[in-house]
């Protein structure tokens, strides 16, 4: 999935504040989940329980990033995603595939409030990725 970073993205200093990083993880994997048609409701979702996140560069106004996700492991009620962020290109239109920022994230399934089993067709599609 690809981002723009836009003005608001950023700090005083011009460049992404740290906590977007998150949010951008967050968007790419949502936009996953609506583009295979997963329909979450408050009764049928997942929830972040571990993230470990590393900073590497940092992205400022302007640049077109890239979130790629793949799955490392999948348990029964829980994934272990890897997600990484990659600048593009900068304002300039300067093409590049820069690591910025990496993070492992850890979902567990909630269903009806509590933690449930992923059904298989969730299994099926997140070993897709």
């Amino acid at each position: 999935m690809q981002i723009r970073v836009y003005y608001e993205d950023t700090d005083a200093g011009g460049i992404v504040y740290h906590a977007n990083y998150i949010k951008f993880c967050e968007r790419a994997r949502s936009e996953f989940c609506f583009n295979a048609g997963v329909k979450f409701s408050s009764d049928y979702h997942f929830v972040v329980t571990k993230i470990v996140a590393n900073y590497i560069k940092s992205a400022v106004l302007g640049d077109i990033l890239e979130v790629k996700t793949s799955v490392s492991r999948i348990a029964k009620a829980s994934m272990v995603l890897d997600q990484s962020i990659y600048r593009v290109s900068n304002l300039d239109g300067a093409k590049q595939n820069e690591l910025l920022f990496t993070a492992q994230v850890t979902v567990a399934f909630m269903l009806h409030g509590k933690v449930g089993r992923l059904d298989s067709k969730l299994v099926e599609l997140f070993s897709s990725i």
